[in-house]
Protein backbone atom coordinates (compact mmCIF):
# COMPACT_ATOMS: atom_id res chain seq x y z
CA UNK A 1 0.00 0.00 0.00
CA UNK A 2 1.16 3.50 -0.90
CA UNK A 3 1.69 5.55 2.08
CA UNK A 4 0.02 8.71 1.03
CA UNK A 5 2.26 10.77 3.69
CA UNK A 6 5.60 9.73 3.17
CA UNK A 7 4.97 10.32 -0.78
CA UNK A 8 3.73 14.10 0.44
CA UNK A 9 6.98 13.89 2.63
CA UNK A 10 9.18 13.19 -0.10
CA UNK A 11 8.46 15.84 -2.15
CA UNK A 12 8.03 18.53 0.70
CA UNK A 13 11.72 17.36 1.52
CA UNK A 14 13.39 17.02 -1.94
CA UNK A 15 11.72 20.28 -2.74
CA UNK A 16 12.84 22.35 0.03
CA UNK A 17 16.35 21.00 -0.41
CA UNK A 18 16.62 22.15 -4.45
CA UNK A 19 15.49 25.52 -3.61
CA UNK A 20 17.77 25.54 -1.04
CA UNK A 21 20.43 24.78 -3.21
CA UNK A 22 19.37 27.19 -5.89
CA UNK A 23 18.43 30.44 -3.54
CA UNK A 24 21.25 32.78 -4.59
CA UNK A 25 21.81 31.70 -8.18
CA UNK A 26 20.42 33.01 -10.99
CA UNK A 27 20.29 31.55 -14.34
CA UNK A 28 23.43 31.87 -15.70
CA UNK A 29 25.30 30.57 -12.09
CA UNK A 30 23.14 27.63 -12.71
CA UNK A 31 24.08 26.60 -15.93
CA UNK A 32 28.13 26.85 -14.63
CA UNK A 33 27.55 24.66 -10.96
CA UNK A 34 27.77 20.92 -12.40
CA UNK A 35 27.71 19.82 -8.90
CA UNK A 36 24.34 22.09 -7.88
CA UNK A 37 22.94 21.59 -10.96
CA UNK A 38 22.93 17.89 -10.92
CA UNK A 39 21.69 17.76 -7.37
CA UNK A 40 18.72 20.10 -8.21
CA UNK A 41 18.27 17.62 -11.04
CA UNK A 42 18.15 14.34 -8.65
CA UNK A 43 16.04 16.49 -6.43
CA UNK A 44 13.72 17.02 -8.78
CA UNK A 45 13.40 13.79 -10.39
CA UNK A 46 12.42 12.72 -6.79
CA UNK A 47 9.80 14.97 -6.51
CA UNK A 48 8.60 14.00 -10.13
CA UNK A 49 8.50 10.48 -9.34
CA UNK A 50 6.62 10.83 -5.90
CA UNK A 51 4.02 13.02 -7.46
CA UNK A 52 3.33 10.51 -10.07
CA UNK A 53 3.06 7.90 -7.13
CA UNK A 54 0.07 9.91 -5.88
CA UNK A 55 -3.22 8.19 -6.40
CA UNK A 56 -5.87 9.43 -8.21
CA UNK A 57 -7.60 10.56 -5.34
CA UNK A 58 -5.23 12.94 -4.10
CA UNK A 59 -4.08 14.03 -7.66
CA UNK A 60 -8.08 15.08 -7.84
CA UNK A 61 -8.12 16.42 -4.25
CA UNK A 62 -4.85 18.13 -5.52
CA UNK A 63 -6.30 20.23 -8.53
CA UNK A 64 -4.02 23.37 -8.39
CA UNK A 65 -0.85 21.09 -8.42
CA UNK A 66 0.08 21.76 -11.85
CA UNK A 67 -0.13 17.91 -13.18
CA UNK A 68 0.49 18.89 -16.68
CA UNK A 69 3.73 20.58 -16.16
CA UNK A 70 5.27 17.80 -14.23
CA UNK A 71 3.69 15.21 -16.29
CA UNK A 72 5.88 17.09 -19.00
CA UNK A 73 9.10 17.91 -17.12
CA UNK A 74 9.62 13.94 -16.53
CA UNK A 75 11.02 12.85 -20.05
CA UNK A 76 12.95 16.09 -19.97
CA UNK A 77 14.89 15.41 -17.06
CA UNK A 78 16.18 11.95 -18.60
CA UNK A 79 17.81 13.81 -21.64
CA UNK A 80 21.27 15.34 -21.09
CA UNK A 81 22.59 19.16 -22.46
CA UNK A 82 20.64 22.36 -22.77
CA UNK A 83 16.91 21.00 -22.82
CA UNK A 84 17.32 19.50 -19.31
CA UNK A 85 18.63 22.70 -17.64
CA UNK A 86 16.06 24.56 -19.46
CA UNK A 87 13.50 22.35 -17.91
CA UNK A 88 15.18 22.11 -14.42
CA UNK A 89 15.50 25.98 -14.20
CA UNK A 90 11.86 26.01 -14.68
CA UNK A 91 11.25 23.70 -12.25
CA UNK A 92 13.35 25.30 -9.44
CA UNK A 93 12.22 29.14 -9.93
CA UNK A 94 8.36 28.12 -10.93
CA UNK A 95 7.22 25.18 -10.61
CA UNK A 96 8.94 23.68 -7.37
CA UNK A 97 7.78 26.77 -5.30
CA UNK A 98 4.36 26.51 -6.72
CA UNK A 99 3.94 22.94 -5.87
CA UNK A 100 5.32 24.25 -2.25
CA UNK A 101 2.82 26.80 -1.35
CA UNK A 102 -0.08 24.50 -2.60
CA UNK A 103 0.91 21.23 -0.46
CA UNK A 104 1.08 24.34 2.51
CA UNK A 105 -2.31 25.40 1.89
CA UNK A 106 -3.56 21.69 1.52
CA UNK A 107 -1.83 20.93 5.11
CA UNK A 108 -3.73 23.07 6.14
CA UNK A 109 -7.09 21.55 4.79
CA UNK A 110 -6.43 18.07 5.49
CA UNK A 111 -3.60 17.74 7.75
CA UNK A 112 -4.38 14.26 8.22
CA UNK A 113 -3.23 12.75 4.93
CA UNK A 114 0.60 14.99 6.20
CA UNK A 115 1.23 12.68 9.49
CA UNK A 116 2.32 9.28 9.41
CA UNK A 117 0.27 7.11 11.25
CA UNK A 118 1.18 4.56 13.30
CA UNK A 119 -0.32 0.79 12.32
Amino acid sequence: MIVISALLANIIDAGTDALTLAEDMDEATFRRSRLARSEIGRLIGVIATNLADLPDAQRQQFAEIDWAAWSALAPQLQQDGPERDEALWFATRALVPATLMWLRVYKEGAPGLFEFQGG
